[in-house]
């Protein structure tokens, strides 16, 4: 567990050692099936994999990416054919977006079960049956690791949380537990997960109101405070932006006092969370059809 967070090459080295990841895999499926969620060597398992996928896209290597990855389309050859790992470009964003990944393989290895939906269930599982909260993050931490690039990868496994594996309501929950990283941590992935357009309607119809209940009332606490209400306020933007309807969700849920009152926190200390508060209030008065219910 320590040795997994020792930085790239560290990383590198791990996943590149022949069953180690198959082995921490299979611990974790056997705890949970033997109903054994919570046991330390379980959690030190699940950190690991999360510390592995860790800036998994951008590190791993091009030739690797490209037997990944299949374009199931046919681009034009006018059309250069973006590398899957460097850097892209708005239109490359949205054609890699709509490029789901081939088809998983019923018995990944190695590397390839990181982002593979087997593990991304039993995060999901963890979620929701383990009360220990160092399992809790780390399996939120390893799904918000996994969403937080602009590939295929990222999207693909947001799909796969969201409508194949239908963890919502397990990441849900965890907005209203007392424990701060955890909270931290499930508003992080609701963020990343926030950013798939083809989402959004589902997003806002189960986590919007929860966000909005955990938007504090004024002022902040800590630093880890300011940074989850940052989160939450760009996850809100995300869900609002282009949708009147997920806007009008927020106003019914008495969001909009909460939100003006954090823009209106200019300290210092306080300016990451009222820039995003105030970015979000921005977004939410494009939508002019809802200037009345405002202004009420």
């Amino acid at each position: 567990r320590n040795m997994s967070s020792a930085g790239p090459e560290g990383r590198k080295k791990m996943r590149e050692c022949e069953g180690l990841i198959d082995s921490l895999v299979y611990y974790v499926q056997g705890a949970i099936a033997d109903h054994e969620p919570n046991d330390k060597a379980t959690e030190n398992c699940v950190c690991i994999l999360h510390n592995l996928s860790y800036q998994l896209e951008i590190e791993l290597p091009e030739s690797y990416a490209q037997s990944i990855y299949m374009q199931r389309r046919n681009i034009s050859s006018n059309d250069k054919t973006p590398g899957c790992f460097g850097s892209r470009s708005r239109k490359v964003k949205e054609k890699q977006q709509d490029t789901p990944l081939p088809e998983e393989k019923s018995n990944p290895r190695g590397v390839e079960s990181l982002w593979h939906s087997t593990l991304i269930r039993i995060y999901l599982s963890l979620i929701a049956k383990s009360t220990r909260n160092y399992t809790q993050e780390a399996s939120l931490g390893a799904l918000q690791n996994l969403t937080a690039g602009t590939g295929p990868m990222p999207f693909a496994v947001a799909r796969t949380v969201v409508q194949k594996a239908n963890g919502l309501p397990s990441i849900r929950a965890m907005l209203h537990v007392s424990h701060p990283a955890v909270k931290k941590t499930a508003v992080s992935l609701l963020r990343n997960l926030s950013r798939n357009t083809s989402l959004q309607s589902d997003i806002a119809r189960e986590v919007l109101p929860d966000l909005v209940s955990i938007l504090p009332e004024s002022v902040l606490g800590s630093d880890a405070a300011c940074e989850t209400t940052a989160s939450i306020c760009y996850a809100l933007f995300n869900l609002t932006q282009s949708s009147s309807h997920s806007a009008r969700l927020l106003l019914s849920a008495q969001g909009l006092p909460k939100v003006i009152a954090i823009s209106m926190n200019d300290s210092n200390m306080f300016s990451k969370a009222s820039r995003a508060a105030s970015v979000l209030l921005y977004s939410l008065w494009s939508h002019t059809d809802l200037h009345s219910a405002y202004k009420k």
